[in-house]
């Protein structure tokens, strides 16, 4: 994890208890966590517990915002 919060596919899968790729196609299709693309692709651990617990299916910040 990044000292702000953040964690790339992979760690954010081991924090989910995902396979990367199961985590790559909820991301795809628009049933996984809120992800921010930076160049890269990052999980923040906050949007990640909220989606474990509320079910989130934002697929990026930008469709956050008109949620």
């Amino acid at each position: 994890m990044f000292p702000d919060g953040r964690l790339d596919t992979k760690n954010a899968a081991l924090y989910l208890g995902l396979e990367e790729k199961t985590l790559a196609i909820k991301r795809n299709n628009g049933t996984g966590p809120l992800y921010v693309k930076r160049g890269r692709i990052f999980y923040l651990r906050k949007d990640l517990d909220a989606w474990i617990s509320e079910g989130k299916k934002a697929r990026s910040t930008a469709q956050m915002r008109t949620l």
